[in-house]
């Protein structure tokens, strides 16, 4: 399937999800996640109307973003504090910030540079080892210390479902990730806008829409399997 139609199924795919939802955002971001892919793939799929994408590695990215700074970057990776320096200013959206160490050095990127940074706070729902993110019990007391942090604005949560073969164990993770948003949004901090909820891959992002995401993120189902050099 060429990328256009790939990105015209999970685009339809995505609207029958929002349909039988009493909890589905009104517009859901398709994010295309182009790691591993090609400058001329991430072009095809801009063709077929895309203009967000998503990168986990900041090295791979930059050469990317030297060729396409057009584009609307979202970092979804885990990000090095050490690596913060090349991302401020040229992205739409950090989604993975885990930890204070992190927020200063943004904080501090940020600050010198004079830009407001966007960030999601990245949760681990599921408690999985092998995933990054504030456990759920840390993240009221992390959201009050983001008053520190003036250059950096909470725009939202994310979450990467729990790697399991059955999906009716990730409605439950998705689920929580709402009222986990609707209830830091009610508590109305002032540093912290409430506008996106990130949850969904290639393989969950129906149920995450279905669950109110407003940012999917889909790599596989847009681009076909990935191969690694």
């Amino acid at each position: 399937m060429q990328i256009s139609e790939s990105i015209a199924v999970i685009q339809q795919k995505i609207k029958e999800a929002q349909s039988r939802s009493p909890y589905a955002a009104d517009n859901v971001l398709l994010l295309a996640v182009s790691k591993t892919r090609s400058v001329d793939m991430i072009q095809q799929a801009m063709a077929a109307g895309l203009r967000d994408f998503g990168e986990n590695k900041v090295q791979e990215w930059m050469g990317k973003y030297e060729s396409l700074p057009q584009v609307n970057w979202h970092l979804i990776g885990h990000l090095q504090t050490n690596k913060v320096k090349y991302v401020i200013g040229k992205t739409k959206l950090i989604h993975s910030l885990d930890s204070l160490p992190l927020a200063t050095e943004i904080e501090k990127r940020s600050q010198q540079a004079q830009v407001e940074t966007d960030v999601l706070v990245q949760v681990n729902i599921a408690e999985e080892d092998s995933k990054s993110g504030l456990l759920v019990p840390e993240l009221p007391g992390f959201l009050e210390k983001m008053a520190d942090f003036p250059h950096v604005k909470v725009k939202g949560l994310m979450t990467i479902g729990p790697n399991v073969t059955d999906l009716n164990q990730i409605r439950p993770v998705f689920a929580e990730l709402r009222g986990l948003f609707l209830q830091e949004k009610a508590r109305a901090l002032p540093h912290c806008v409430w506008q996106y909820l990130s949850m969904g891959m290639s393989y969950d992002y129906p149920i995450a829409v279905e669950e109110g995401a407003n940012i999917v993120r889909v790599g596989s189902s847009i681009f076909g399997p990935r191969v690694y050099s």
